[in-house]
């Protein structure tokens, strides 16, 4: 029997979780939690506390939490680039930066045709090197998340950081794109538009690595909005939402949720199989062991 965490809405789901599991609580202080990453080189998380302008660092030998890097430019979403270098989406500077492997930084993006980047949010990394992030106005429209600011580009685009450097707007007719992960293979892009009302999954097919094509209608968010979303090695989406976590099949289907008691924010897979779900959830760090792998 699954325990109370879990909630079935298709039998499909039953085969993703364990059913002698539980949610773990793993930190608890914080103010609005997201972009997790984690690093299987030193077996540790970081994520990012966005008001508190920190992001923090969960060791998986320990369990100890420790402060990675403060102030964090209000650092929102990271990731691994295929050298197992640490990316960020810095609200303060409007810029997509990278810690190199001695330590420096070098800004991937921080302006598109001359002008300032809103504040970037979430971000991937392609087969082929290339960064794709997200550009909404959530770190330039308050304090509380970066710094009030106008909007120099006046939209909020997708774009992809070639790997020579080069900037293109490969999407800009959402109202506030977020969250986005590769389907397997990479032939599909999903992104999250939480501007609109209900919040929104989209899918574009990806043409020849570098541009987006037609755009479909994946679902529309029935709790809250939708936010970070994660894919696992059969293709099913995993959501940040109000209520947790819904596990989505590539069709839109809702197979099941993490209840939490917390709105989740962000989300990845992590741990040596790459089966444990991490979850930044408003306050708190989450983590749950699954019978799935991420990508």
């Amino acid at each position: 029997m699954l325990t109370d965490w879990f909630e079935v809405h298709d039998e499909r789901f039953r085969a993703l979780v364990l059913p002698n599991v539980h949610v773990e609580r793993l930190f608890s202080d914080g103010r609005w939690l997201e972009g997790p990453v984690y690093v299987p080189a030193g077996r540790y998380l970081l994520f990012s506390d966005i008001p508190n302008n920190r992001v923090l660092r969960w060791d998986e030998t320990d369990n100890s939490i420790s402060t990675f890097l403060s102030p964090s430019n209000f650092a929102n979403g990271h990731t691994l680039d295929r050298q197992g270098r640490v990316l960020a989406c810095e609200h303060f500077s409007r810029s997509v930066t990278r810690v190199e492997h001695d330590g420096t930084l070098t800004v991937i993006a921080d302006r598109f045709e001359g002008k300032r980047l809103n504040s970037p949010n979430d971000l991937v990394v392609a087969d082929d090197g290339a960064v794709w992030f997200t550009d909404p106005t959530y770190g330039i429209s308050t304090e509380y998340e970066g710094s009030r600011s106008p909007s120099e580009i006046g939209s909020r685009n997708v774009y992809r950081v070639d790997p020579h450097g080069d900037i293109a707007a490969v999407y800009t007719d959402l109202i506030q794109p977020n969250g986005l992960a590769f389907s397997p293979g990479g032939d599909e892009l999903y992104v999250v538009d939480s501007g609109c009302e209900p919040s929104a999954l989209y899918a574009f097919s990806v043409v020849d690595g570098a541009v987006l094509g037609d755009r479909r209608l994946i679902c529309e968010c029935p709790a809250g909005i939708y936010d970070g979303i994660r894919i696992d090695r059969h293709g099913h989406i995993w959501a940040g939402t109000a209520e947790g976590i819904h596990c989505l099949a590539p069709d839109g289907s809702l197979l099941g949720k993490i209840r939490l008691p917390e709105t989740a924010a962000n989300l990845c897979f992590g741990g040596a199989h790459r089966n444990r779900l991490f979850i930044c959830a408003t306050r708190s760090l989450f983590s749950v062991f699954l019978n799935t792998n991420g990508l």
